[in-house]
């Protein structure tokens, strides 16, 4: 599964690019971002809460891609930054975290879908 957002520095598919992780407090979903022309590959790790996941009746990880796409597109030159930074000067994974404090996209009032 994929999604595609789009952004100033072009169109970019989001790829789930290795099987999601799962704990009992959360789970870790790495992500692959491909610019269209295949200039550009950006990874990262985003770590959800899965009380979260559950009151946003959120039970895949295509549901996942499906809910951060539209956060990532607003949040694209930020987090392509930070990514960036991370593979190239860290040399690890830059990881997005989603918890009850920091619901980002998740964010699921009264626990409706």
């Amino acid at each position: 599964m994929s999604a595609t957002i789009k952004t100033a520095r072009g169109v970019y598919a989001i790829k789930i690019a290795v099987p999601i992780d799962r704990a009992d407090d959360f789970s870790v979903v790495t992500l692959g971002l491909e610019r269209a022309d295949g200039i550009e590959k950006i990874a990262l790790k985003v770590r959800v809460a899965n009380s979260l996941m559950k009151s946003a009746q959120i039970d895949t990880p295509e549901k996942i891609v499906e809910r951060l796409a539209p956060w990532l597109e607003r949040e694209f030159e930020q987090t392509r930054e930070a990514a960036l930074k991370g593979i190239r000067v860290e040399r690890r994974l830059f990881e997005i975290s989603f918890d009850a404090s920091h619901p980002g996209p998740f964010f699921n009032p009264a626990g409706r879908a």
